[in-house]
């Protein structure tokens, strides 16, 4: 089975605009494998999800039921490795979940992280480029 990390702007995106490019990324990574979450990122994303400024797009009660069925069907993986890669240092916690949970893809709009594509035989992608695979 393939597995995803994506990045919380794509995961975000995903549930903002139902027909962007992200959400189509997104729906294919659930109908083709796994998507991973770790612990950090779920805070990033209740963080994010929770901010008022998306109020004009979703209700926040819509917001954290996306995030409640998002989680139901995402893997937690225990971070144990923790890298120091990237060029903003926020955005090491997709690398730490990709290779602690043994990823084949990191599926981000992030210049920072797409740089480094790939690491250490992860796929570094954008939305577009995994649609197109």
């Amino acid at each position: 089975m393939v597995r995803f990390v994506l990045d919380t702007n794509v995961i975000v995106s995903s549930l903002l605009f139902s027909q962007s490019i992200p959400r189509q990324a997104v729906n294919k990574a659930l109908d083709t494998g796994k998507i991973l979450i770790s612990q950090e990122i779920i805070r990033e994303l209740t963080k994010v999800l929770n901010r008022k400024k998306l109020n004009k797009y979703l209700l926040q009660e819509e917001r954290m039921k996306f995030l409640a069925d998002f989680l139901k069907d995402a893997e937690t993986v225990t971070i144990t490795q923790n890298f120091d890669v990237c060029r903003d240092k926020k955005d090491n916690k997709f690398i730490d979940l990709a290779v602690c949970g043994k990823a084949q893809y990191i599926i981000t709009g992030d210049q920072d992280l797409l740089t480094l594509n790939p690491f250490s035989e992860i796929y570094i992608i954008n939305s577009r480029q995994f649609l197109n695979q």
